[in-house]
C-alpha cells in the first residue's frame, strides 16, 4: 500500500517513517510531497539513515514537488502542511502579543490567523485528492487540526480523519498515575481539538477517576495534574487537555510570553534553520542531527506554560496514532482511538457536521464514534463558542470576507473585543501575503 505525506519535508516526518519500520506494517512505499526541494532532500537523508537500522524491509521512499504525481495511486494521504512555514507561526504569535492577547499557534488570535491562511490551501488539497485519489483515506495533522479537518470534510466527507497526540498522551499519563497499564480501561474524553476533557476512566463498572482526583500524590505524578493543580481538578471533576491552560490562566500566560526572550515559534524557527543547514552538509550524520534536535524540541515543549523541561515527555505520539489508524483501516482489525471526526449526533450540544474530538472504534467499516461521549457541563458554553469561531473562520476563508474574519476574532473568548479584532485582522493581512484574499 502507498502512503503520501503532504508536507513531506517537515521536521517530524522521520517519526512517521520510524513507526512504519516495525513488523506488520501495511505500507510498502512512501511518497514525500513538499514545495521545497531542499527540505525534501534533507528529510530523505534522515529516512535513508533510519532504513539502515530497520530489522525488516523498509518502505521505499520517493520525493516530488508535483502534487498530482504524489497523490496518484495513494491509499493513504497524511496531511501535515504549514502554510508560510515557521515564519508564519512567528507572525501569528508576535502580532497577537503586540495587541496584548495570547500568542499561540492553535489557540486564540494565532490559531485564527493560522486557519485563515491554511484553509484555502487545505480545501484545494482536498479537492485534488477527491479527483486524483478518491478512494484514499486522508489523515489530517495540519493545525488547527479540528478546524482544518472540518473544512476538508466538505470535500471528502468521512474519508478525512483528524488526529492529535494530546488526548492519547493524556490518557497514557492518567492510566500510569492510576497504576494501570495502557489499554486496560476505557477513557471518556470529549470536546474539540485542543479543547477537551477526560471525564471518566472506566474499568468494568467502576470509574477510577475519583480515586485519582482524591490523591495529591497521584495528581502530582503527571503533567496535567501539576499544570492545573489538585484544587482546580477536583472542582472540575475532570482532567482537561493541557491546552485548556491557555483559557484557565490567560493573563499569566500572556505576561509570560511577553517577558520571554523568544516565542515558541522563534525557538523552532531558529532550531530548524540550523538542523536543515546541518543536514545539507557533506559527511554529516543525518540521523544523529535530527535525533538531537528532536530531544531538545520534546524537552522544551510547553516550558513557557510553567512545566519547565518535561520529565515525562511522550516524544510525539501522533505517528503511533497514524499507524494504528492506517492498520485498522487497511486490515479491518478493530482498534479504539481518540480522533477528530464529524459529530453525527455524538455530542448533542453540536450539529451533525461539526468535527469533534471523541473516542472512536476504527475497523473495516471506517470510523465510528462511541455514543457515550459527554462534554462536562462547565465546558459546554466554551465548546459551543469556539465551534462558532471555527465556523466563522471557515466562512471567511470560503467567501474572502475580512468582516467575517474580524467577527471570528472578536467572538473568541481570548480576544473578546471588536477594536482589538479589527487591528489583528489588519495587521495579519499586512504581514501575511496569504491573507490578501480577505476584502
Amino acid at each position: 500500500m502507498r502512503l503520501t505525506i503532504l508536507g513531506g519535508g517537515g521536521f517530524r516526518v522521520p517519526l512517521i517513517y520510524g513507526a512504519l519500520l516495525g513488523p506488520g506494517n501495511p505500507i510498502t512505499s512512501i511518497t514525500l510531497y513538499d514545495v521545497s526541494h531542499a527540505r525534501l532532500a534533507a528529510i530523505a537523508r534522515v529516512l535513508t539513515a533510519q532504513a539502515a537500522f530497520a530489522e525488516g524491509p523498509a518502505p521505499d521512499v520517493s520525493v516530488t514537488t508535483d502534487l498530482t504525481e504524489a497523490l496518484t495511486g495513494a491509499h493513504f494521504v497524511f496531511s501535515a502542511i504549514r502554510v508560510h512555514g515557521l515564519e508564519g507561526r512567528v507572525i501569528d504569535e508576535r502580532v497577537a502579543l503586540e495587541q496584548g492577547v495570547l500568542g499561540q499557534e492553535t489557540v486564540g488570535a494565532g490559531g485564527i490567523a493560522f486557519g485563515l491562511r491554511t484553509l484555502p490551501v487545505a480545501s484545494a488539497l482536498a479537492r485534488r485528492v477527491r479527483l486524483v485519489a478518491p478512494d484514499a483515506w486522508v489523515i489530517n495533522f495540519t493545525n488547527p487540526a479540528g478546524l482544518v479537518t472540518e473544512a476538508m470534510a466538505a470535500e471528502l466527507g468521512d474519508r478525512v480523519i483528524g488526529i492529535c497526540d494530546s488526548p492519547a498522551a493524556l490518557g497514557r499519563r492518567v492510566l500510569r498515575a492510576l497504576g494501570r497499564p495502557a489499554g486496560t480501561a476505557r477513557l471518556a474524553y470529549a470536546g474539540l481539538n485542543h479543547l477537551g476533557w477526560l471525564s471518566a476512566v472506566r474499568e468494568g463498572e467502576e470509574d477510577l477517576l475519583p480515586r485519582l482526583l482524591a490523591s495529591d500524590a497521584a495528581l502530582a505524578s503527571f503533567e496535567e495534574g501539576r499544570l492545573f493543580g489538585p484544587e482546580r481538578l477536583r472542582k472540575l471533576g475532570a482532567v482537561p487537555n493541557e491546552y485548556l491552560h491557555y483559557y484557565y490562566e490567560t493573563p499569566d500566560l500572556v505576561r509570560a510570553e511577553l517577558a520571554a526572550v523568544e516565542t515558541r515559534g522563534e525557538f523552532l524557527l531558529r532550531q530548524q534553520a540550523g538542523v536543515y543547514a546541518a543536514l545539507a552538509e557533506p559527511g554529516a550524520d543525518p540521523l544523529a542531527i535530527w535525533q538531537s534536535a528532536l530531544r531538545q524540541r520534546d524537552a522544551t515543549y510547553m516550558a513557557m506554560e510553567g512545566l519547565g523541561e518535561r520529565d515525562d515527555a511522550e516524544g510525539g505520539g501522533y505517528e503511533e496514532i497514524a499507524l494504528a489508524l492506517m492498520m485498522a483501516l487497511a486490515t479491518g482489525t478493530p482498534t479504539d482511538l481518540i480522533l477528530n471526526v464529524r459529530n453525527r449526533g455524538t455530542l448533542p450540544i453540536l450539529d451533525d457536521d461539526a468535527v469533534v474530538e471523541v473516542p472512536c472504534r476504527v475497523g473495516a467499516d471506517g470510523v465510528r464514534p462511541y455514543p457515550e461521549a459527554v462534554v462536562p457541563g462547565h465546558g459546554v458554553e466554551l465548546v459551543q463558542r469556539i465551534k462558532s469561531v471555527d465556523r466563522a473562520v471557515i466562512e471567511a476563508a470560503a467567501t474572502g470576507s475580512a468582516a467575517v474574519a474580524m467577527r471570528a476574532m472578536a467572538c473568541h473568548p481570548l480576544i473578546d473585543s471588536v477594536p482589538v479584532a479589527r487591528r489583528l485582522v489588519a495587521e495579519y493581512r499586512r504581514r501575511l501575503p496569504e491573507l490578501a484574499y480577505l476584502r
